[in-house]
């Protein structure tokens, strides 16, 4: 998994936008460039000392692999690789601001030297590691020698009215010459020396220098390409370690809900239900002796039972509504709106129904939505919108209450946030303060 981690990313962008010098204009004296030249100017010196251990180390390896001792300096050599490709991920961090993953740890089966070298040479991370090492010589080579040729030519051009005094002066001719037929005569020698022409000449620097700049740019882009694709953890691996997460949340969720379950139970309808065994009890034994006593006590109870049968109803509703399998997301979503604190609006556009696992984590994500509004946002107003886009469901609830709603750490929306993630969803909010909010959701749809 590789980033861009670049807290200052949102100011940055502000200050594009207000700037008056254009970004490209900016981009050669910008602290990214330089820093972005330096990891190109790192790289050869770096790229030439993996290569030549990768090389050697390879070469021995293999040539001693007619005996046993050839497979332990195999595995010496990837995992020696291994270390280097981590140097390369902290140098992409730290120069690039391209935060990638160490690559799946190595897992030996059991303990001991045969076990670790069999699970170096079986980890497809450490043979990725080595192609690295083989192939970004060549590209670090070329990029070294390119990128330092016209950013050297460039500011040497852009500030030639700064130092051609000196060829003058310390040298035996003019200017920066651009001609001669090598006989020393001025006569047939053309040297840059007059106002015009040092002018132009620094005009030259300038746009080589621009140029240079997004070349630099570019060719990082590569980098960070091969850091990514080379250095970082597999596409399976990374989506082992999701599909590991999202199981963690799918189980922590539903252990949650068996516990409201429980607890709404043992709280509620059972409590009352031993409530109403004690009342029939106690009116069992005035029935003879004082029968209207009995009666009004029956009577009680059976305010109890249409209590208990409510609250049983609400539980259900809780775990999977009826009218959402009878009649779908539609009439659903419409009992769920019916019941909001504030007017909603709803509107279903769906030709089809999604599948019925999608259908219950909609609901209930628009269930807890209005809920946070009817609790937390002080709105006049809500919508609720559903439809489909690009084998998506999407979701969105809009209200016109207070704002600064957010997904943070903590708050009810990140655990939703995560809950939708465990099913390759996703959760977008925007609420500033002061309103308006919209949350948008969006879910496989899976028939």
């Amino acid at each position: 998994m590789a980033t861009d981690f670049r807290p200052e990313r949102r100011d940055r962008h502000e200050h594009d936008r207000n700037s008056i010098v254009p970004s490209a204009l900016r981009a050669p004296f910008e602290r990214r460039t330089w820093r972005e030249y330096g990891y190109h100017l790192l790289s050869l010196p770096i790229s030439a000392l993996l290569f030549v251990f990768a090389i050697t180390t390879l070469s021995l390896g293999a040539g001693l692999l007619v005996t046993f001792i050839g497979i332990p300096v195999l595995a010496a050599a990837l995992a020696g690789c291994r270390g280097f490709g981590a140097l390369e991920r902290s140098r992409a961090r730290a120069l690039l601001h391209h935060d990638v993953a160490a690559p799946e740890p190595l897992r030996p089966r059991s303990n001991g030297m045969l076990a670790w070298v069999g699970a170096v040479l079986k980890s497809g991370a450490s043979w990725r590691n080595l192609l690295y090492a083989v192939l970004h010589f060549p590209w670090a080579l070329i990029s070294f020698i390119v990128l330092t040729t016209f950013w050297i030519t460039g500011w040497t051009l852009l500030l030639y009215p700064l130092w051609q005094w000196t060829l003058p002066t310390f040298g035996d001719q003019p200017g920066i010459q651009l001609y001669g037929d090598g006989s020393g005569s001025e006569e047939r020698s053309l040297f840059l020396d007059t106002p015009l022409e040092i002018a132009m000449a620094s005009g030259t620097g300038l746009a080589v220098v621009l140029v240079s700049a997004w070349m630099i740019r570019g060719f990082s882009y590569v980098d960070r390409v091969m850091v990514s694709g080379l250095l970082g953890p597999s596409s399976l691996a990374t989506r082992v370690v999701e599909l590991e997460s999202d199981r963690g949340v799918v189980v922590d969720t539903a252990a949650a809900d068996l516990r409201r379950i429980e607890r709404d139970l043992h709280d509620g309808a059972q409590a009352r239900l031993v409530a109403l065994a004690m009342d029939l009890g106690l009116a069992k034994e005035k029935l003879l002796e004082d029968p209207d006593a009995a009666a009004a006590m029956v009577d009680e109870a059976h305010g109890e039972v249409k209590i208990a049968l409510q609250e049983l109803r609400d539980l259900a509703r809780g775990i999977h509504p009826a009218v959402l399998t009878d009649r779908g997301l539609d009439a659903a979503l419409s009992s769920v709106a019916s019941r909001c604190t504030v007017p909603v609006a709803v509107d279903v556009d769906l030709a089809e129904r999604p599948a019925a696992a999608i259908e219950g984590i909609a609901y209930f994500t628009v269930s807890e939505l209005l809920q946070n509004i009817s609790k937390h946002a002080q709105a006049s107003r809500a919508s609720v919108d559903v439809w489909q886009s690009q084998g998506r469901l999407m979701l969105q609830v809009s209200d016109d209450g207070r704002g600064g709603a957010n997904a943070s750490t903590g708050s009810g929306l990140a655990g939703l946030a995560e809950r939708l993630d465990a099913v390759d969803g996703i959760l977008a909010v925007d609420s500033p303060v002061g309103g308006p909010t919209r949350v948008t959701a969006e879910l496989p749809w899976r028939r």
